[in-house]
Order: structure tokens, then sequence, then C-alpha cells
């Protein structure tokens, strides 16, 4: 999946990663939750309207983007939510939680009232670990 096919406001929140086995791989630009972004390569719009294949393609790829998370962001939970109320194109969200986050315990949407940049080497790392 190239760049030019992901819904222009995802590309407008988000780094683009790179290349994953489902689709692409996106990092939201607000460091202050670690949120990442699944697209699946696919015009289905639903996650559970994805033949099994397919669909077990992007859970073992937002399970390998939770292990990382997890591993690099010391966060205790991990939200994985796939919605479609504001961009129709199917998206995985899979985001890092912890006690005492900007917006804990309350959901990330419409909650996170602060915002940092992420550092470059840091999305550098993202890339490197988790893309193609």
């Amino acid at each position: 999946m190239d760049q030019g096919d992901i819904h222009q406001q995802l590309l407008a929140d988000c780094h683009y990663l790179g290349v994953i086995p489902s689709g692409s791989l996106l990092l939201h630009r607000n460091a202050v939750i670690p949120w990442c972004i699944l697209v699946p390569d696919t015009p289905i719009e639903d996650l559970l309207q994805l033949d099994t294949n397919k669909r077990n393609q992007v859970m073992d790829d937002a399970q390998k983007v939770a292990a990382f998370l997890q591993a690099e962001s010391y966060v205790e939970r991990i939200n994985i939510a796939a919605l479609g109320n504001v961009v129709p194109q199917l998206h995985v969200h899979v985001i890092g939680r912890h006690a005492g986050d900007a917006c804990w315990p309350k959901p990330v949407w419409g909650n996170v009232t602060e915002a940092r940049p992420w550092e470059s080497a840091t999305v550098a790392r993202f890339r490197s670990a988790l893309c193609d």
C-alpha cells in the first residue's frame, strides 16, 4: 500500500512509517500517547468483514506493534480499536496506555489536551523496528 492510498485525514494526523504485512503503519503525531494506526491494504471498511486470513494478518501485525509499544514505552495496557466514524477507510488503532497518562482513564479520543511532537530519532526507531 502506498501513501496515496491512505485517507488524507490519517496522513494529516500521523507520521507514515512504512509497509507491514497487512498494509501500512502510521504513528500518531502526538507523542503524549504512544499510538500507532494500522491501515490494511483492502477496500473493505469493516474489520469483521475481512476474510479470515487477512483479519488474522491484521491482528498479527497489531500484536507485533503492541509488543513493541510495551517494550519501548513501558505502557501497562494496550487498547485496540477499529472505528470508522470520521475516517471510513479501515484502520486499526493500537494505543499504549498507563495510569497517569495524559487522559487516563478516559478514552484518548477528545481527551488528550497536551501535545508534544515525536523526536525524529524516535520515529526512525519505530520505522526500523516495525516496517519492512
